[in-house]
Formats: C-alpha cells, sequence, structure tokens
C-alpha cells in the first residue's frame, strides 16, 4: 500500500497504511467524508471519538454530523497550532523533533551538534557494519518484544507489537529497520515508518556494547541519507520530554528542530449545549 499524492503530508497517524492496520488488529476507524482518520475508543465505559494529529477542518461538525459521530466527546491532538472549535484543554502542546532532509548531506552533517558529530565519527571508524530491510510482519520479531519489554520496564506506552506487525504487513515498503552489527552481531536497531513525503522514528533498541560504539548515532545518520534519497523531506523523531534528557540531548544534537504540537483538547457538543442553555444571555462561554 502506498500513500497517493494527495496524502504525501499527513502525519502517521492519519495515513492509509494505519488504517489498515486498525482494522487487521480488530478496530474500526471511521473514515470521515474529508479524508481524516477519527479512531473510537472507551474510557471508564464511555464511548469516544479522537481525532489523532490532525488539523481539524472548517467544516469538521458537519463531518461529523455525516458519520454519526456527532454525540461523542470528541479528543482534538492536532499536529500544529491552530484554529479549533470551542473545546477543553487537557494538555499542553508537546515539543516534537523534527529533521528538515531537504539541505545537501554536507549541511546536515555541519548542522549537527559537535558531541553528537564526534560520536558519529567515532561510530563510522568502530567496526559496525549497517543494513537495512523491511520490518518483517511478525508481533514475535525481536526488536518488539524487546521494545514492549523496555516499554514495560520504564514506564512508557509505545504501540502493541500486534499492530506495528499489522502495519508492516499492510505496506511492507513503508517500514525500514536499521541494524548495527559489530563483528558479526546485532548491537543496535532503529524502526522507521515511512508515510508520504516524511518518515516517523519508530522504536529502537541497542545494547550495552551498542552504546559504548555510538551505534544510535550512526544508524540515525544512515537512516537520514536513505530516507532522503528516496525522496522523504522530513523526518519526525518524537516528542521531546523532559522527563527523559539524555534522549531528548540525542534528538536535538541530530539537527532537528522543536516544532510545538497544537495540544489536546476536549470537545463534547451535548455538554457545550446544555451550558449554554443554563448561561445567562450574553455572556461568553468560552
Amino acid at each position: 500500500m502506498r500513500d497517493t499524492p494527495t496524502e504525501c503530508h499527513k502525519p502517521l497517524l492519519q495515513s492509509p497504511a494505519f488504517a489498515a492496520a486498525l482494522r487487521a488488529c480488530g478496530q474500526d476507524p471511521v473514515i470521515l467524508p474529508g479524508g481524516l482518520l477519527v479512531l473510537r475508543r472507551r474510557f471508564l465505559g464511555l464511548r469516544l471519538a479522537m481525532l489523532p494529529r490532525a488539523v481539524p477542518p472548517p467544516d469538521l461538525l458537519a463531518q461529523l454530523r455525516e458519520a454519526g459521530l456527532q454525540n461523542l466527546p470528541l479528543i482534538l491532538s492536532p499536529e500544529t497550532p491552530c484554529p479549533l472549535p470551542p473545546a477543553w484543554k487537557l494538555r499542553t502542546p508537546q515539543m516534537l523533533a523534527k529533521v528538515d532532509l531537504r539541505p545537501p548531506p554536507v549541511r546536515r552533517r555541519a548542522a549537527l551538534h559537535g558531541k553528537w558529530r564526534n560520536q558519529l565519527r567515532r561510530a563510522e571508524g568502530a567496526e559496525l557494519g549497517v543494513s537495512h530491510a523491511p520490518l518483517p510482519a511478525d508481533p514475535h520479531h525481536p526488536l518488539l518484544l524487546a521494545d514492549a519489554a523496555q516499554a514495560r520496564q520504564r514506564g512508557y506506552r509505545n504501540w502493541p507489537a500486534r499492530l506495528t506487525a499489522a502495519f508492516a504487513a499492510a505496506a511492507p515498503d513503508q517500514t525500514r529497520l536499521f541494524t548495527a552489527h559489530h563483528r558479526g552481531r546485532p548491537v543496535a536497531h532503529m524502526l522507521f515508518l515511512r508515510h508520504g513525503n516524511a518518515a516517523t522514528y519508530h522504536i529502537g533498541n541497542i545494547c550495552s556494547a551498542g552504546k559504548a560504539l555510538q551505534a544510535h548515532n550512526l544508524l540515525l545518520w544512515q537512516a537520514s541519507l536513505w530516507l532522503a534519497e528516496q525522496g522523504h523531506d522530513l523526518l519526525d523523531l518524537g516528542p521531546v520530554c523532559a522527563a527523559a534528557p539524555g534522549l531528548a540531548r540525542f534528538k536535538t544534537r541530530a539537527g532537528a528542530s522543536l516544532v510545538p504540537t497544537g495540544g489536546t483538547w476536549l470537545r463534547w457538543q451535548p455538554l457545550r449545549d446544555r451550558r449554554a442553555t443554563c448561561a445567562a444571555p450574553g455572556h461568553a462561554l468560552y
């Protein structure tokens, strides 16, 4: 499955491959008349609709009515700051680390932080080999199992292994797994998911030997070169979090710019209507 030209700027969570992966896992996303993907979830027994990483169109409410979703609480989490229908803020904007892949490699290498570039140079001088290929559509792939174990240990949430494997099954050439080898043994992995003219870093794993050899620096640099050669002009490295300062430094020093999301918001039309009924005339609610 490939994204069509009109879908080239859609974020990963709005891509056709993501929708196909959800369906393969038994979920039923709704595609609005304008093409946006809406997730349906249950939280504490309450049915919710979620519009992930999308800028709401001006006629969003009309599209929701046409899809029969107008009465569900709606979670909005736009990719970028943008005008929104009246809603309650649930979360302040995150900062995403994004690498512009359009400049030539010599300029992008010069834009690397000095320490990051020195680590890359050491990795390039070590006995490291790099290979890359599509991810096998196997939920028991060692990388997916290692990521699930790491997520449990560190207390963060990522896609279930089954969903990543379903994405690989739906769009095998939109996955790319880069592996660093040292003396015939894999020491680090980085998996990227491709969507239109962009790519997103998904998951990675590294052992102590790989850390000592700065293998992730080498993998990210090699992956950025390959992705640019394939016509991608943007690499999304994901959120930068104060709770993980080492990872934040790795991303920002890799030549990434920090770009804010539009935050997370809740809109629930029935509650809004009820508040409007109770409000005194002329009083602004929002």
